[in-house]
């Protein structure tokens, strides 16, 4: 028998770290190449991690909640004296997850499998074995649903029954598209229930600290129940740590300014209510926000140094300007503030801007937004109406120029000529890289954005 240590790999983010989430295996467990061994929170996304070989699982060498470095041994396996090399079994233990030159990377075992997603690129395949089949998927599967394992996992954990799904597939299956177009069209931010108070006042947070002094003997010890009962220390990692170091990097490299004006969105409001019963529209998810997506993208072709970006290099400092949108969606989710985006926004009708919205609430929702999802943006809107604000001054999220705030929208008395009528009223705001842009600038493409919230059929120029 041989026995095999995985290090945890760099999963091709650059990132030095990830926390161990879950296990999902526990010792003696068999495992087969591709089995999912653990999941992974790193900055911006949870990965799972399948295992190169098979055999029987030894040590669970992290526990759930750390932190460890790459390149750092998570687990080790078993495997039998029939699958293992004579040179393996004089050779002792093997380590997994380590190159040469001591940077991690994936072992390949017998068979020509690969640890996926690290493998040898081009010809590694999943050979990671199908779960157990639910009653659920029986009675779909009853009634002639054709859709991959991938899509028939995604349509539980968006809560979809898979036969209630028009399939729109070339060979008549199921797509991802079909899925998250019959899915709930939930939004990112949602209202839950305010939480009571937990019975326990106090929760306490093991972290390593030298041991306190003995206490003189004179002195009366106080109950550890009255240590800290008003407060409570909470670890900042993953998600939370990526985000606080990319707004302070941009809150002081960046000189940030703000400027925002008020504007009557009714019409706006209208088209809105029209799409929504236009056969056109009929399956996708319309909301204000896709106008002012529409109208950023409209902007930023008028103003087009708003999608610019400072960047240092050897030979001094530049603006790069960008000739096409990655549009940024900040989203609350569950894992933290998420900024995924939509590439090549410029490129979409209003109807696949609606869809691609629409995709990445769903997915933002879930906490599932890839790295990828989230590198290259060029400009973003945060939403901050939806939690009842009218305006806030935003920091720019890193690599951009700019940013733009929507506020609430809700009736007010408004001024139309000469009289106050009632309005959907809201409030945007734009904070930009002083660097980059001027207030002009900024303050002619806030002043577009507010244009097209009033009359939409300039989108039409």
């Amino acid at each position: 028998m041989s026995t095999q240590t995985f290090l945890l790999p760099d999963v091709g983010e650059g990132l030095t770290e990830a926390e161990i989430v879950s296990w999902r295996v526990a010792p003696g467990d068999s495992v087969s190449v591709n089995d999912v061994l653990v999941e992974i929170e790193t900055a911006k996304s949870l990965v799972e991690l399948p295992s190169p070989f098979s055999g029987t699982v030894g040590e669970l060498l992290a526990a759930e909640g750390d932190t460890v470095d790459v390149g750092t041994a998570i687990i080790t396996i078993t495997a039998p004296a029939a699958q293992g090399t004579d040179a393996a079994a004089s050779a002792g233990p093997s380590v997994v997850g380590q190159s040469e030159h001591g940077a991690p990377a994936p072992a390949e075992p017998e068979g020509g499998a690969v640890l996926v997603g690290y493998g040898t690129g081009g010809h590694a395949q999943s050979r990671r074995r199908k779960p157990a089949v639910t009653a659920q998927e029986r009675v779909e599967a009853s009634v002639g649903v054709v859709a991959k394992p991938p899509i028939r996992k995604l349509a539980r954990d968006l809560g979809v029954e898979l036969a209630a799904v028009v399939p729109t597939g070339a060979a008549g299956e199921v797509t991802r598209d079909d899925v998250v177009r019959h899915a709930s069209q939930a939004s990112v931010f949602r209202n839950i229930e305010t939480p009571e108070w937990p019975a326990e006042r106090e929760v306490t947070i093991p972290v390593a600290t030298p041991a306190p002094a003995p206490a003189p003997a004179t002195t009366t010890p106080r109950p550890v129940a009255e240590l800290g009962e008003r407060e409570e220390s909470i670890p900042v990692r993953g998600v939370r740590k990526a985000v606080a170091s990319g707004m302070v990097q941009s809150a002081y490299s960046a000189p940030h300014v703000s400027v925002w004006t008020d504007v009557d969105a009714t019409r706006t409001m209208e088209l809105v209510r029209r799409l929504k019963t236009s056969p056109d529209f009929a399956d996708v998810k319309v909301s204000p926000l896709l106008i002012v997506a529409r109208a950023v993208i409209w902007a930023v072709r008028r103003t087009p140094m708003v999608n610019a970006a400072w960047v240092d290099t050897a030979d001094g400092a530049q603006i790069r300007l960008r000739h096409y949108v990655n549009l940024g969606i900040a989203a609350a989710t569950p894992r933290g503030l998420l900024v995924p985006n939509i590439k090549d926004a410029q490129d979409l009708s209003l109807r696949d801007l609606a869809r691609a919205l629409e995709k990445l609430t769903l997915t933002a929702r879930d906490g599932k937004s890839t790295v990828a999802d989230q590198q290259g943006g060029t400009i973003t809107i945060t939403n901050i109406g939806v939690f009842g604000m009218d305006a806030g001054t935003p920091i720019i999220n890193p690599g951009e120029a700019g940013i733009l705030a929507l506020g609430t929208i809700r009736q007010k008395p408004w001024v139309v000529d000469g009289e106050v009528r009632p309005r959907y009223v809201t409030t945007v705001a734009g904070s930009f890289d002083h660097r980059v842009i001027d207030g002009d600038g900024m303050s002619r493409f806030i002043a577009d954005v507010a244009s097209i919230l009033e009359e939409p059929a300039l989108l039409l120029d």
